[in-house]
């Protein structure tokens, strides 16, 4: 539901962006005056007057500048977030916690928009290479906020790339847990993707840390973080998603968590550009070939598969590459194939990290 609810606030963000931008040629969603029936008299004539509505009609390419502008400046946008620095900061040990099988872990801190944000931290003991050790910034799904545990969930995820010689940092976000300030969501408000990209930064700072050897990892809404900081730092090497909230934003507004018996909201021309253009996928040719791998579970009930096959469309039609892993019956953790998910994922950063 909170999904749901959230998604809803996206759309009528969108609504309220596109009415207070000026310039607009019609205070949307009102229907536009040149498409606007004009009653007729019996035998009147099409051509006359009652005609008129029709003048001053945009063309295509004018609505789409004006719905692209209104997107690009609403701070969740990949422009706006381009626009942005994120120095990160030193990683701060706040508490060591008891050793992996062949890691060190942390509870550590780092600042973020001037927040400090903390975050679970493992680097492998023994020498680090040349350079130092690849990194992955591992970005979890939603928990409620209120819920979140430093230390809980992901951990059998953590382990796997831990163990596998890679330094991770699993950001609390923004009003999680112990973290300072508020938690907005991932959506509609840019704060989580700031805490993950001032967590590389924080990473690359890092002596531990080879700072040209760091990629993502995400499940959930940590899949459009990673997708979207993918976007924004274009020194990140390659990400790994699962299971994420990666369709086109026109799609989570009206095509997610719906009912069944609730009819499905339909989109004008104006809006499906602005919630176009708002998603992470209208920039996925910025990848540059940089490569994605994407997992889902085809039972997944939280984030339908169907998300997973319409990103893989988009980078198809960006030419990116990317590698598509599909589990039958598996659910939003894979549970199921977890075991092989992470063997794979591992495997995926051994080959670009």
């Amino acid at each position: 539901m909170f999904r749901f609810l959230l998604l809803l606030a996206l759309l009528g963000a969108a609504v309220l962006t596109v009415r207070n931008m000026e310039g607009l040629p019609l205070p949307w969603p009102s229907t536009p005056p040149w498409a606007r029936e004009t009653a007729r008299a019996p035998g009147s004539d099409p051509a006359g007057p009652e005609a008129a509505p029709s003048e001053g009609k945009p063309d295509a390419e004018a609505l789409k500048a004006q719905a692209w502008a209104a997107a690009d400046q609403r701070p969740i946008s990949i422009p706006a977030l381009r626009a942005r620095s994120y120095p990160g900061s030193a990683l701060t040990k706040v508490r060591t916690l008891p050793r992996g099988a062949n890691y060190d872990r942390f509870v550590v801190s780092y600042r973020s928009d001037g927040l400090k944000i903390y975050a679970l931290l493992t680097v492998p003991t023994g020498a680090a290479p040349r350079g130092g050790w690849p990194a992955i910034a591992f970005n979890h799904g939603y928990i409620p906020p209120d819920e979140y545990r430093t230390t809980q969930r992901y951990v059998a995820y953590q382990d796997a790339f831990a163990r596998s010689g890679y330094v991770t940092l699993k950001s609390d976000y923004r009003g999680h847990g112990d973290s300072e300030g508020v938690a907005d969501g991932g959506y509609d408000d840019p704060g989580y993707t700031v805490d993950v990209l001032n967590a590389v930064a924080s990473l690359r700072r890092d002596r531990r840390v080879n700072p040209d050897r760091i990629g993502l990892w995400g499940h959930s809404m940590g899949g459009q973080l990673s997708l979207r900081a993918m976007l924004v730092d274009p020194d990140l090497k390659a990400a790994c998603l699962w299971a994420g909230v990666v369709a086109g934003y026109d799609t989570l507004a009206t095509n997610w968590n719906r009912p069944a018996t609730q009819p499905r909201p339909v989109l004008d021309d104006l809006n499906r550009q602005f919630l176009q253009r708002l998603s992470p996928n209208a920039f996925l040719a910025d990848l540059k070939g940089r490569p994605l791998q994407l997992h889902h579970g085809t039972a997944d009930k939280d984030v339908p598969y169907g998300f997973q096959v319409e990103l893989a469309g988009d980078l198809r039609r960006a030419r990116q590459p990317f590698t598509a892993f599909r589990y039958d019956g598996d659910d939003h953790n894979l549970s199921r194939n977890l075991t092989l998910a992470l063997r794979r994922s591992v495997a995926f950063f051994d080959e670009h990290l």
